[in-house]
């Protein structure tokens, strides 16, 4: 009888009688109803947010763990061929020490500048100027520049600049510059070249 009550008391209870702003007013049955749909509110939005977190969490544990997997298959890489990095490290070593031996010391200069010059005489050359310019310190080698002006024909020319090219020590060409001698004649030709030597900078790779 009291839920048939309840249920008869409901179905006369018009909704728009109900005074929001006096909720203790409203009869207990819709009272009752009313508070329940809240609760369920409440825990229907706090699930979906909980779950929300929860997601991300998720999320953000996959990404890690992708991470670390990547991080771990790496390292085992490193590890299972640290003896051939070793390797290879003695290997750079020995390279860049052969390197740095084609580097001329201070002491070496004259000598090289006479290389040059005998392989340009060699050539068929004339030589009108060859000089040292300025160092120029770089991080870990210096440049020492030589400018370069010679005469002669285009294949003596050539075979200069292999030749120059081709010394034991590292020397690289730079700044070509052709013109004929003189408006008559395009068979004999002055070059100037601007030539580059190095050395290691011990103060730079310090």
């Amino acid at each position: 009888m009291s839920i048939k009550n309840s249920l008869d008391s409901l179905r006369s209870i018009d909704v728009n009688d109900l005074d929001l702003n006096n909720v203790g007013s409203w009869p207990g049955a819709v009272k009752f109803i009313a508070g329940l749909l809240l609760l369920i509110v409440v825990l229907a939005l706090g699930y979906n947010f909980h779950l929300k977190d929860l997601q991300n969490m998720l999320e953000q544990s996959q990404q890690e763990e992708v991470t670390l997997k990547d991080q771990f298959t790496t390292k085992a890489f490193q590890a299972a061929n640290l003896e051939a990095y070793k390797e290879q490290m003695q290997e750079m070593e020995v390279s860049f020490g052969a390197l740095l031996r084609q580097l001329p010391s201070d002491t070496e200069v004259p000598g090289l500048l006479e290389d040059i010059t005998r392989t340009g005489l060699g050539s068929g050359l004339e030589f009108e100027e060859i000089k040292l310019l300025p160092e120029v310190a770089q991080q870990f080698y210096i440049e020492l520049p030589i400018q370069i002006k010679v005469t002669g024909g285009y294949h003596d020319l050539a075979t200069f600049v292999s030749g120059v090219a081709s010394l034991p020590r590292i020397v690289t060409l730079h700044d070509f510059q052709l013109v004929p001698t003189s408006a008559e004649s395009s068979s004999r030709l002055n070059m100037q070249i601007m030539a580059k030597t190095y050395r290691y900078n011990d103060k730079g790779a310090q």
